[in-house]
């Protein structure tokens, strides 16, 4: 597997972990809007995932199909805090903050390593990245 792949591979098992910790938050919570909300971060990140498995699969390589230790474990961080909480609400959007620090961390990363062809995919996903962060950030900063 080349380094573009394997770099590919983890962005896209980074962002799996987002999109299934959105769908089970959005299950978790009572409030309409948010669950509107996880809904449409879930799909930003299946539409990233799509991206980066296109550009793996070109490489003649196959995508990474699961995602990590450390998304199952903040998912179940998350659940226990919710569980001891008053506000499920917030519990949840700050942990998903977390998660976006995560994702957006691993794309600057990359981006900094990665040879033209991987930044050039990457400098398309990275505003979606950038903006799911930017909203889930000022989302927790309101709720605050």
């Amino acid at each position: 597997m080349s380094s573009s792949t394997s770099q590919l591979n983890e962005l896209i098992e980074i962002t799996r972990d987002g999109q299934r910790f959105y769908e089970h938050a959005r299950d978790e919570v009572k409030d309409e809007q948010l669950k509107s909300l996880f809904r449409d971060m879930s799909q930003a990140k299946t539409q990233v995932i799509q991206a980066l498995a296109i550009k793996v699969a070109a490489n003649h390589e196959q995508p990474a199909q699961g995602g990590t230790i450390v998304g199952k474990l903040r998912q179940i961080y998350a659940d226990t805090r919710a569980t001891l909480s008053t506000d499920v609400n917030a519990t949840y959007v700050a942990q998903l903050e977390e998660a976006e620090d995560r994702l957006l961390h691993a794309f600057e990363d990359v981006m900094e390593e990665a040879g033209p062809d991987v930044r050039a995919v990457l400098s398309v996903e990275m505003p979606k990245v950038r903006q799911c962060h930017d909203r889930m950030r000022s989302l927790n900063q309101h709720l605050k």
